[in-house]
């Protein structure tokens, strides 16, 4: 009996040994490359643009950053997770993301068979959209990012669900207050509505085919402008086939008591984007990408182009070489510029290329 008492003891320690599992992953991408473009806007008071410019840039594929990620499992198919990921830029050792400390993501949940439920700063469902359905994926230089940025938001004070069940994701997103840590407005008493975020989407993959929809609303307005608000709703998809994959895409953005894009200048409330890509792995080490984003601002022939071809070659799984060009070509007074509206001088059309190396770890 005492036998068998010992022995039930030491089968209860060793299960809750294995109850308590846990691990922590340290991650990080490193990227830094030579950048060149033209017509640069106005530095500041008294100087001109139009200028050229050769400059080092952090992030160009991949935004730089290190990040810890944790997972506890709590038994019965549950685990308990986290994630804090910190972006910088290594050309001068700052802080990215308005210098917070955990900028890129910060938050911890739960997670089991039905899906993912978590609390903090995370990435909205937009940003994951682009992730798949950019040719780029939404790489810091030259991507569908320039023509419209909420393809990258994260969102502050967010809870998040993702769900995988067989080829269909569901992600879906409420904030209390989307931008809190930049000054935006969220979270007031008696505004509830002000900073709110709310994002849904579907995403569908099954063999070389995959096919998506987002939609998303953010209130940008304040305590007394508190109807202010940003809705936008994308379709996607790929094909695949050997080692080349199509991309397309179509973007609807509407404003409601504010204009749709900060440097608009006619300031139109209704936009239509669309894209177009293909990627081409050449070899298993080398590989080309070409997209075409056009963006047509509705009652206005402020429509710009912008143009993008990437070439990436791997030394290893880690270390990567790459070179991208990318050139804006505005209509009438659009402000497009290859990293975004109001970087060019003025009006013009602007070319920009970038080589640099990029090491994961």
């Amino acid at each position: 009996m005492k036998m068998k008492l010992f022995a039930a003891a030491v089968a209860a320690m060793a299960a809750g040994g294995a109850y308590a599992q846990s691990s922590v992953t340290l991650y990080g991408v490193v990227d830094a490359g030579i950048e060149y473009q033209n017509h640069q806007p106005a530095a500041g008071a008294g100087q001109t643009g139009g200028h050229d410019v050769v400059r080092m840039t952090s992030g160009n594929l991949s935004g730089s950053r290190w990040g810890l990620r944790g997972v506890e499992d709590l038994g019965g198919g549950l685990k308990g997770v986290f994630v804090l990921e910190s972006g910088f830029s290594i050309d001068d050792g700052k802080s990215a993301q308005s210098s917070r400390l955990f900028g890129r993501q910060a938050y911890v949940g739960l997670q089991s068979q039905w899906g993912a439920l978590t609390l903090g700063r995370q990435q909205t469902p937009f940003y994951e959209f682009g992730l798949a359905f950019d040719p780029m994926a939404i790489s810091t230089k030259y991507s569908i990012t320039s023509q419209d940025p909420v393809f990258s938001q994260r969102a502050d004070n967010a809870v998040k669900y993702v769900g995988t069940f067989g080829g269909l994701t569901a992600n879906a997103l409420y904030s209390f207050g989307w931008d809190t840590g930049s000054g935006a407005a969220g979270e007031l008493p008696g505004s509830a509505k002000v900073g709110r975020e709310y994002s849904l989407s579907l995403t569908y993959s099954g063999g070389p085919f995959s096919v998506g929809a987002v939609y998303d609303e953010t209130n940008v307005g304040t305590a007394v402008s508190k109807d202010q608000v940003l809705r936008r709703a994308s379709v996607a998809g790929t094909y695949a086939f050997g080692p080349a994959k199509v991309f397309a895409g179509y973007r609807w953005g509407h404003s409601v008591d504010t204009i749709f894009q900060v440097a608009n200048p006619g300031g139109q409330n209704t936009s239509n984007l669309y894209w177009l890509g293909l990627g081409y792995q050449l070899t298993p080490a080398f590989s080309l990408t070409g997209a075409t984003y056009y963006q047509d601002f509705r009652g206005s022939g402020r429509d710009p182009w912008t143009f993008v071809a990437s070439a990436d070659y791997a030394f290893s799984k880690r270390t990567d070489a790459y070179l991208s060009m990318s050139y804006a070509k505005n209509k009438d007074d659009s402000t497009m510029g290859v990293d975004g509206f109001g970087k060019t001088n003025g009006t013009a059309n602007q070319f920009g290329a970038v080589v640099g190396v990029r090491h994961k770890f």
